[in-house]
């Protein structure tokens, strides 16, 4: 676990309080997200006042037992396929179980999926083909897509009422991405029978955001927020997960 506070510039008169957040996944220089991130850290702390106190933790790290319990906020990071899929899956399951607020993109949106069906709905087989290409075609959750969007920006319709509404401030956004893998439709209506909502779509109807109602913030899209612009202005989606860290960081500190 690497501590990354000597690079991340801290508003030094916040009156909030300092939030501790696991970064999780295998860093590297070459993933475009990974290397976004001290800039959008300290572009967080000095526009908006939200300190982040950030861990990278890898996700060999995090399959070890409370490896992420204790902090504030989980960033499920792009970066796949993982070192280790049970780490990235356990580090989910604690922020899902420990209310703890929870970010993931990319990688991280299928992995959520994963965990979920896995550990709520009961489909113990249940199989991201990127990690499992030899899996039985009626246990793949999160299958190859059709189409790579790897390199691809495209539109996304929000849901209004949704937590991802109410955070982005609009019903359509245009979002970037880097991934090859989504959810495999035959199980969209087996994770909403459990409580998963999807609340954003492309234009065609293809899932493409998702959120748990009753936690205090799980949000994951399939799409890359860290990517937008050039990481001085947060989009919105990381904005709220930092201000949801300092909200549970203030809620630890009263108790």
């Amino acid at each position: 676990m690497t501590n990354l506070v000597a690079s991340s510039p801290v508003a030094p008169h916040s009156a909030r309080p300092v939030a501790r957040i696991a970064l999780v996944g295998d860093r590297s220089s070459t993933v475009e997200s990974h290397v976004r991130v001290p800039v959008l850290l300290g572009a967080l702390a000095e526009r908006d006042g939200l300190v982040l106190d950030p861990y990278w933790v890898p996700t060999d790290a995090a399959a070890e037992p409370g490896a992420v319990e204790g902090f504030d906020a989980v960033w499920l990071l792009p970066g796949s396929p993982y070192r280790s899929e049970a780490g990235a899956l356990e580090a989910i399951r604690t922020a899902r179980e420990r209310k703890i607020p929870f970010l993931g993109t990319c990688g991280g949106f299928q992995h959520a999926l994963l965990e979920y069906a896995r550990n709520v709905c009961g489909l113990v087989r249940a199989a991201h083909a990127e990690n499992d290409p030899a899996a039985a075609p009626g246990d793949v959750v999160i299958g190859r897509l059709a189409c790579s969007l790897a390199g691809h920006e495209g539109a996304v319709r929000v849901t209004p009422g949704s937590l991802a509404e109410s955070v982005i401030g609009a019903e359509r956004l245009v979002e970037r991405y880097q991934c090859a893998y989504g959810p495999d439709g035959g199980h969209l209506d087996v994770l909403r029978a459990h409580g998963l909502r999807f609340t954003g779509e492309d234009g065609d109807g293809q899932v493409r955001m998702a959120e748990l109602p009753g936690h205090p913030f799980f949000l994951a899209t399939l799409f890359q927020p860290e990517l937008a612009g050039d990481g001085t202005r947060p989009h919105p989606v990381v904005r709220a997960l930092a201000s949801a860290a300092v909200r549970h960081a203030g809620a630890r500190k009263a108790a």
